[in-house]
């Protein structure tokens, strides 16, 4: 085999590389980018149920550790 058909074959087989590379940086990004999304829904609905338990609380009569009326 000569040295042009040897580099040949290593060029083909890191082009191949290439785009084999390239299809996992998108397939991650795209993973990336729905994961980011889903942590962004999920931060905006912690923070309304932190609201929402804070109005709870404050509506509350009385002590909330208050012990148990068979104590």
């Amino acid at each position: 085999m000569s040295d042009v058909d040897a580099l040949s074959e290593r060029i083909d087989a890191l082009e191949m590389r290439l785009s084999y590379q390239d299809v996992t940086i998108e397939t991650l990004n795209q993973t990336i980018t729905a994961q980011w999304t889903e942590i962004d829904r999920l931060t905006r609905q912690l923070s309304e149920l932190k609201e929402r338990l804070r109005e709870a609380e404050s509506n509350l009569s009385g002590p909330v550790n208050e012990p148990p009326p068979h104590y």
